[in-house]
This record gives C-alpha cells, structure tokens and sequence, in this order.
C-alpha cells in the first residue's frame, strides 16, 4: 500500500512552501516520524516527519514551491526493513581488501616507470626555461609583486634577468593572484520574505527614527547583586531583556498610540501588549512573539526569552509563535552594533532597537563621570505616531531602565526578582 503524504498546513495565512532539503533519498527505507525534508514557509522553517515506516518515492524537488496539502512523497507501507547486517560487513571488508591490493598494485607499477636519476656528462640539461627568472630576478619582483609570467626577457633564451625585473612595471589594475570565485545560490522562502516585507515596510510607510542614551549603572547594580540568587532559584539568568521588555510595557500603556496599527482607513489600538523579540536563526531572522507581556514577571519574561529564542535557533519554531505581536524590540548590541535604525516590523508601528553597551563619560551631578552606556532607538511609523509621543515613549525607556527599582520593581526588588 502506498502512503500519500502531503504538505500539512504551518499556518492559517499559509498557502504554499518550498522544499528546502531532502533529508532522505529516493528509494530509502524511513521509519515512521523520521524527518524527511525541511520546507521553508514565508515565516519559518520546519521538518516534515515520515506519516509511517515504508520505502519512500520523493514527487518533489528541493527548491520546489508546492502548494499546502499538496503530495510530495509516497511511502510503501508493505515494504520491508533491509537487512542483511552482516552481508554488508562482508561487502565492506572485501572492499577494503581489493583497495589494498589496487594500490599495493599501483606503487609496484609507479616504481617500475621511475626514470633512472643517473646521467652522463653529455646529458647536459638548461639551467633556466625560457621566461626564467634568474635569483636576483626572481627576488626583485616578489618585491615589487609582479608574475614573472607577464615580463619579457630579454636574456640568453629568453631568460629574464635582473635588470628585467627591476625595470618592470605592475599592471595597474590588474588582478593578482588571489582567487576571485564566485558562488551563486537560491534564496529561501523565508529569506525572500523578509525580504519583501523590509521593502515593504520602507515604501509605505511614513518610517522615522528618533534616539536617546540610556546610563546602564543601576540595572548593573541590580543584577551584579542578585543574578546568582535569581538563576540558583529560577533556573535562568537576569538579563537585559526583562529589564527592557518590563519597560516598553510601562512606556506603551503611558503611549498607546505605539501600541498601535493601520488596517485601511482605520487605527487599531490594543489593549494588551504581545512583545515580539527579534532573534537570529540559522535560517535568518525570526520574531517570535511573548504574548500578554504585561502580565510577566522578570523571571516569566527571562523564561520565555529564553524558551522562544533556544526553538527558533534550532529549528522548531512553530508559525504560530512568531504570528502577532503588537511592538518589537531587536538587540544589536549583542553583535556588536553601537548605532543603528531598525525597521518597522508591519503591520506594527514601532520597532525599539538595543545596542552594546559601551563605558562613556557622561555628566552626572554636575561632575564627569563613567558610565555603562547603551544608545536606543525607536523607529516609528510617522502616520499614526507623532513626534511627541514617540520621543515621550523613548524619554519613558530611559526613565524606567535608569530608575528601576521604582519605576519596575515598585520599590521592592526582592519581590520583583520572586527571591
């Protein structure tokens, strides 16, 4: 009997994927939930597992587009397992031996065509080809990084001397050589995606980008003190992101026209906050999503941070986590990036990007201090969100990461942190 597996559904707004990569071979014996293939959808990539255990016939090529619930295999469910185990040790071990003796044979072969290095006085053989540098030659233009090939010399046969060689100019322009290949390969759905809607987000929207600084000395503070109690008891680390992530809540109830999006001639404003966090993963960038953020802990956020980040780099990142979201934070910094302008993740409206963390001199009670410093910046859709509200939001960042233990932590730290 033949088992027809067909392309199941990633996601309700998803119509078509393309076969990213087989993972078996035509006429290969599965068992039942081998992954067989990855397909790369216009949001993430996934495996496809065997519906059963059979000899599979593959309908599709890698690179293919084929349409949800679409047959891309067939599996035959009345083959049997291959055996023969131990046949196939023989067959290996008989190899192995007839290798031997092919090369065994082949040195034998080599030795008996080895010319004789004797010779007579009269075999006098040419010190140098035509187009030889002599040492002194050959020395002046590695200096000056020049082929012999392409002088001329005009020595005995050709010979090129040294007067050839310091008398040679380099071809201006011209390729060493260094290699200069090139390799061309298909971007995947999910790249063109991304793709399409940075493109996208850039044309029609009225995209702006405002910043701010932000003294990182007491969020330092903090989690020098606690994160080793934190992750004794939690399991995870403090980090940035919570801090962060508890922030833009704050700053996005004070702004809710952050909080915002444009569905035609209207303005949808939301009432809760599903934060979606940009991560990179080995098939590009996802922004899977946390949902209800407002109704986070530290401790709930630095999980979830670290549970959605951990499926998206390896793989198993479903569609439906990284559907929605209503704002987005990117993190830079942890690539090394000082400044930038992230784009707008549409549908949403503003998108607060993160950069290292950098020690500056700053002024602080009228005196020059040091301080962790980080640049953020908030790019923001112009349309909906004015330049008041969105320099506000940004101010609104600053207040709470500069101040957190009032402004996040209601003035109880332990209790925040669940210690």
């Amino acid at each position: 009997m033949a088992l027809e597996m067909k392309v199941p559904s990633p996601g309700e707004s998803i119509t078509e994927v393309e076969i990213a990569q087989w993972l078996v071979e035509d006429g290969d014996y599965v068992e039942k939930d081998q992954a067989i293939a990855e397909v790369d959808s216009d949001k993430a990539t996934l495996e496809l597992p065997a519906e059963a255990s059979g000899i599979i016939t593959l309908k599709a090529e890698e690179g293919d587009a084929v349409a949800v619930g679409a047959v891309v295999c067939l599996i035959d469910t009345e083959a049997e397992k291959p055996g023969g185990g131990d046949d196939k040790a023989a067959e290996k071990d008989i190899k192995e031996d007839a290798d031997k003796k092919a090369d065994t044979n082949d040195k034998a072969e080599a030795k008996k065509e080895e010319p004789s290095k004797s010779s007579t006085p009269d075999q006098k053989q040419d010190t140098y080809a035509t187009g030889t540098p002599s040492p002194a030659a050959k020395k002046a233009l590695h200096e000056k990084g020049i082929d012999a090939k392409d002088v001329k010399g005009t020595g005995k046969d050709g010979r090129i001397t040294k007067e050839d060689a310091v008398n040679a100019k380099a071809s201006m322009g011209t390729p060493g050589n260094g290699n200069r290949g090139e390799s061309r390969s298909k971007l995947s759905m999910l790249r063109r995606k991304v793709a399409e809607r940075l493109v996208s987000a850039k044309n029609e929207t009225a995209m702006l980008t405002t910043f701010n600084e932000v003294d990182m000395s007491a969020v330092f503070e903090l989690r020098n003190k606690y994160k080793e109690d934190f992750k004794s008891k939690h399991g995870v680390g403090l980090g940035f992101m919570s801090f962060f992530t508890k922030a833009v809540v704050r700053a996005l109830e004070l702004y809710p026209a952050v909080n915002s999006m444009i569905d035609g001639k209207e303005m949808i404003t939301y009432d809760y906050q599903d934060i979606s966090i940009a991560v990179s993963g080995p098939k590009g960038l996802m922004v899977p999503v946390i949902r209800n953020a407002e109704n986070l802990s530290f401790r709930g956020v630095e999980s979830e941070v670290k549970r959605l980040a951990i499926r998206a780099r390896e793989g198993e990142i479903t569609v439906d986590e990284m559907t929605g979201g209503t704002f987005t934070i990117t993190n830079g910094g942890v690539f090394g990036s000082m400044l930038s302008t992230p784009i707008i993740n549409p549908p949403q409206s503003a998108i607060l990007g993160m950069h290292n963390i950098v020690e500056r001199a700053i002024v602080r009670d009228g005196a020059i201090a040091i301080a962790p410093v980080m640049y953020v910046a908030l790019s923001y859709d112009h349309r909906i969100i004015d330049g008041k509200e969105s320099v506000g939001f940004l101010v609104a960042i600053k207040e709470a990461i500069e101040n957190p233990e009032e402004l996040l932590m209601d003035n109880n730290v332990l209790k925040a942190l669940e210690l």
